[in-house]
């Protein structure tokens, strides 16, 4: 939200530098961790709201890097010794997977960058280690070992150390759980590999999430391999299976792990990920707190601009303290509180009236005036070893929340005439030169606020 007075940005932009290095005073670093856990929001329910055209930005702004690459890094992890999955050979992508999921961003990052790409991870570990033993899917036992030897080697990297509960990721997640196949041969046996292979060798990064012929592959052997012991019920013959059962998410699962051992790491890795951001695009993943008291001072016909702004503004704070989203989650967002705002009888755009934006939906850094927006493409988190951890913001130039008009009625966003942001330029070297003098003026001061912060306690 703009136009409201306050301190200059760059002196914001420092404010949320202080505290993110203030997070590594061990006196900090307990209760922030339990609040950070708390922070985590789970994905919504599927809403397809019509999006409106987003001019993509012609340099997207990287996010400020946080966080320098801590000593335990450097740990040797305590493994089972028990796991017969080939982790070595997935090794890169762990790594990757570590930086996505860096101790403080993980529950921040969660929905968009970082439990997608663990899932991925895991997928490819187990569909690579086929190749060797035949088998896509685990044992309960194996199951447990193989995760808990995952989250040491992660943590090991700087990953946050309760990666399990975040992603609610559980060891059954790597066994073969209600669905009948759990081999390659019987795969193998029972699906067109050749079709599915093609379907999903090369995911169209556009275009997938609108045309589903990789996911519909998908859905179509998971079906076949979910028929394989004939015990589902049928009406006249035909087999009933709803799409979202139980077996057939176990049965996409094998599927999936089949696939990665067929592409190579890298190619597997970008199916995964664009299929699932095809599902975490749908979604706005906010709680919305009730509405009541905005309604109070912009329903009906608004009698004092600023109390109904004010109101608005404080609502709005609520949102950005949740998590980090994408520009296409952010429309939804709008869309979707817009509509609730219209319900409590907040007939004017008070988007427009009180400077709301895209931005103001996602997570802050020090102020409302440095909201970070991701990319709808799937990014990942980089590590730089002199100055942190650091992602790419894209929209970041203020563009206006959509206020939902009256006669809008649900729409998919695969509408032809909706133009998707583009992929964010790489980030330059003097952008990153620019950064780390931002990291080290802050680092000058930091003594301050610590030294205040035991003053307060004391």
């Amino acid at each position: 939200m703009r136009g409201r007075g306050g301190p200059p940005l760059a002196l914001n932009l420092l404010r949320g530098l202080f505290l993110v290095f203030l997070l590594n005073e061990p006196d900090f670093r307990e209760a922030t961790d339990h609040r950070l856990h708390q922070d985590f929001v789970s994905l919504g329910e599927e809403k397809n709201l019509l999006l409106p055209y987003i001019p993509p930005t012609t340099a997207p702004q990287p996010f400020l890097p946080h966080l320098a690459p801590s000593p335990s890094g450097d740990t040797f992890p305590r493994l089972s010794g028990l796991c017969p999955l080939n982790i070595s050979s997935v090794g890169s992508m762990m790594k990757t997977t570590a930086v996505d999921c860096w101790a403080f961003f993980a529950p921040f990052l969660a929905n968009v960058i970082c439990c997608p790409q663990l899932q991925a991870t895991l997928v490819i570990l187990i569909g690579q280690s086929s190749k060797d033993n035949g088998m896509l899917a685990l044992g309960v036992t194996h199951a447990n070992h193989c995760l808990s030897d995952v989250q040491q080697i992660l943590a090991s990297q700087g990953a946050n150390d309760d990666l399990q509960q975040i992603c609610s990721i559980h060891p059954s997640n790597l066994t073969e759980a209600s669905c009948p196949v759990n081999n390659v041969n019987a795969f193998e046996s029972s699906v067109d590999t050749s079709r599915l292979l093609a379907a999903c060798k090369k995911v169209d990064p556009v275009n997938e999430c609108c045309t589903q012929i990789c996911q519909n592959s998908i859905i179509e052997a998971a079906t076949k391999i979910s028929l394989k012991d004939g015990s589902l019920p049928s009406m006249n013959g035909a087999h009933i299976l709803p799409v979202h059962s139980s077996i057939m998410d176990d049965c996409k699962s094998v599927v999936l792990r089949w696939l990665a051992s067929k592409l190579d790491p890298d190619q597997a890795k970008q199916a995964l990920r664009q299929i699932s951001n095809c599902n975490v695009n749908k979604a706005c993943p906010l709680v919305f707190p009730k509405t009541k008291s905005v309604a109070k001072f912009c329903g009906n016909v608004i009698k004092n601009r600023t109390a109904c702004c004010s109101s608005m503004e404080n609502y709005v704070s609520h949102l950005q303290k949740q998590s980090f989203i994408t520009n296409l989650q952010a429309l939804d967002c709008a869309a979707l509180l817009g509509m609730q705002l219209q319900k409590a009888n907040i007939s004017e755009n008070v988007y427009r009236l009180c400077h709301v934006t895209l931005k103001d939906f996602s997570l802050q850094v020090g102020t409302q005036e440095s909201g970070c927006l991701l990319p709808s493409l799937p990014s990942d988190a980089t590590l730089d070893q002199s100055s942190g951890v650091s992602f790419t913001c894209d929209l970041n130039d203020n563009i206006a929340a959509p206020w939902p008009s009256a006669s809008q009625t649900s729409a998919s966003s695969c509408n032809k005439s909706i133009k998707f942001p583009e992929i964010p330029a790489a980030t330059s070297t003097s952008e990153r030169g620019v950064t780390m003098l931002r990291l080290l003026i802050t680092s000058l001061l930091v003594f301050t606020m610590i030294s205040n912060l035991r003053s307060s306690q004391s």
